[in-house]
């Protein structure tokens, strides 16, 4: 495959050629781009407005993403990790993102990407094609004073889980597997401009830090729009996690994702949703879990009034007797609550 190189916002991006051909039709004239997370790729701990953008992109354009695990070479060294297992990319953003760039999270999340000519009112396509192991382990890791049972656990602890990427389980313990399902934990566009540098661990209305294991590769994304370009940025690669992600971390691992970005231009949307080959998600974000699920179902009820033409009544009921009401994370101070309706509901439309 040729490999061509732009230069966008000062750094080199790679372009390849020719076109994957993928799960979805791209427009004749779109470009796949492959992006690196390097020093000058990487926005460490937070969606911001403001930031400059990585790299700028169609409309009908995909990104092969390469991201980075939330932790450091010392720490993973520390857990068990060979040094020459530690990314040299790991290394590299460790030594090379100055302290003034970082915070006030802790994520490595790769971008901003920009949408050309998205604007605040606007909803961005997100449509997660595919998602790899980078880096043959993850870890997962409780720390003092955080998770959900703090006066349980008042100490920190990490374990190393090699991963099996030919039968996609990760080696747990001795007669435990768990079978590998890899997504982002943390997905979205950049707040509005209100919001300043937003901490990327508490997901809002720009996405984030939602830590839905839904979102596999064949999901859609829907964001709103908030800043101009849109501002997408993804890390945070989990290879499995329960609900409730309960001690604050996943199967943490490296990953790399190609996704296509489809803008919709004038199509308003208040709050993240998703669509899975067999399901429809509307999420709802709170520090307080019952305004967290106050906000997922009345999401939920607006889509089917909106989209589906159902009268608010019809479309609460529906979602009494055929959704679920799920906790994704309880974990990162406002809590995830997503309300999922299985598409097999409706028949013959």
């Amino acid at each position: 495959m040729a490999v061509h190189w732009l230069i966008e916002g000062g750094n080199p991006i790679r372009i390849l050629l020719p076109i994957i051909a993928l799960a979805f039709a791209a427009p004749a004239s779109a470009k796949t781009w492959d992006l690196p997370a390097t020093p000058q790729t990487v926005a460490w701990g937070h969606y911001d407005a403001s930031d400059k953008p990585v790299l700028t992109i169609r409309s009908g354009d995909t990104v092969v993403m390469h991201t980075l695990l939330t932790n450091s070479p010392t720490g993973l060294e520390k857990a068990g990790v060979a040094p020459a297992d530690v990314q040299p990319e790991l290394r590299a953003v460790f030594d090379g993102v100055p302290a003034a760039a970082r915070g006030p999270g802790g994520h490595i999340l790769t971008g901003p990407i920009a949408i050309e000519g998205a604007e605040p009112g606007d909803t961005l396509e997100v449509r997660i094609l595919s998602i790899d192991l980078a880096i043959p382990y993850a870890y997962n890791a409780s720390r003092y004073g955080a998770g959900f049972l703090t006066d349980d656990f008042p100490y920190a602890r990490m374990k190393i889980v090699p991963l099996d990427r030919e039968r996609m389980v990760g080696r747990f313990a001795p007669g435990i597997e768990i079978p590998l399902r890899p997504f982002f934990g943390s997905m979205g566009v950049a707040p509005p401009p209100a919001f300043g540098r937003y901490d990327s661990a508490p997901p809002t209305i720009n996405g984030g830090n939602m830590d839905d294991k839904a979102l596999v590769a064949g999901t859609t994304l829907f964001l709103p729009v908030h800043a101009a370009g849109a501002l997408f940025q993804a890390g945070d690669g989990h290879a499995a996690q329960g609900n409730g992600e309960v001690d604050i971390t996943a199967l943490e691992t490296s990953l790399t994702g190609t996704f296509q970005f489809i803008l919709h231009k004038g199509e308003h949307t208040s709050y993240p949703r998703a669509e899975t080959p067999d399901a429809y998600i509307a999420m709802g974000f709170d520090d307080n879990l019952s305004n967290a699920t106050r906000k997922a179902l009345r999401n939920m009820i607006d889509w089917l009034v909106s989209a589906r033409g159902m009268t608010r009544d019809d479309a609460y009921m529906l979602v009494s007797v055929a959704g679920d009401v799920e906790i994704t994370e309880l974990v990162d101070r406002n809590k995830g609550v997503h309300v999922v309706l299985p598409k097999r509901v409706f028949v013959g439309r």
